[in-house]
């Protein structure tokens, strides 16, 4: 696997150099301190994986990639947080947050295994390969998201139903604690398979299977009672032949 490591700190850059060369199947051609020297590698080398900071002087890595007309498969790596929601709209393959437990690394290689052998099996491009993995495992019965910069395994049939918070999702399973993803509804909605999961309101997706009852303008499932919006009724009771 051909990767490169971006990062304007010496230190760091050596850190994920070393997990790279531990891991044994990573092998490093590059490492930039300075995003723009990286340009020419990335237009005529063939590259499995971009190792990027975000905060750096020269451009940071989410403009970086954002400026480029094709996008690598990579991995944010930083010491901000706050940055996580641009990243994942970005598809970036994960987000690690310095300073990274090398056990923490290894999920992550492990992960962007996964979407190589995916892009191995399909004709997608490496800027569209986190997105055909969310649809592809959506068949299989189960999705991931990133929850607490850990990537989960859910499988679709615990789900009961999902709410949108300001800048999260919460999903509400057949586990006591509900997952905290951030992702919006449409990105949520890609992964979901369209036969068993339906927007019911501006703030809930539902499992249809998992509902108990119908009243008035409220959905039952379990003892919670959700809205339906008046946008979404009309669509709703007409899927379910009411």
């Amino acid at each position: 696997m051909n990767c490169i490591i971006i990062d304007d700190e010496p230190l760091a850059l050596g850190i994920i150099k070393s997990y790279c060369e531990e891991m044994g199947k990573l092998n490093v051609v590059g490492t930039y301190t300075n995003p723009l020297d990286a340009i020419e590698i990335l237009q005529t080398e063939e590259l499995d994986l971009v190792f990027l900071d975000i905060q750096m002087p020269q451009i940071n890595g989410i403009e970086f990639i954002q400026a480029l007309d094709i996008k690598p498969l990579f991995i944010f790596t930083t010491a901000y947080p706050q940055y996580a929601i641009e990243g994942f709209e970005l598809n970036a393959a994960d987000y690690l947050v310095k300073p990274i437990p090398f056990s923490r690394f290894v999920k992550s290689i492990n992960r962007v295994k996964e979407l190589l052998e995916l892009r191995n099996r399909v004709n997608v491009s490496s800027e569209n390969l986190v997105s055909a993995m969310g649809s592809e495992n959506s068949m299989q019965g189960f999705i991931f998201v990133k929850s607490d910069y850990d990537n989960v395994k859910i499988k679709l049939d615990d789900i009961k139903y999902i709410q949108g918070l300001k800048d999260y999702l919460k999903i509400h399973t057949d586990q006591s604690k509900p997952i905290l993803t951030l992702m919006n509804f449409k990105d949520i909605d890609a992964k979901l398979p369209k036969n068993n999961f339906f927007r019911v309101h501006r703030s809930f997706i539902v499992n249809i299977s998992r509902i108990n009852s119908i009243q008035r303008s409220k959905i039952v499932i379990d003892d919670i009672r959700i809205p339906i919006g008046d946008s979404y009724r009309e669509e709703f009771m007409k899927r379910l032949g009411l």
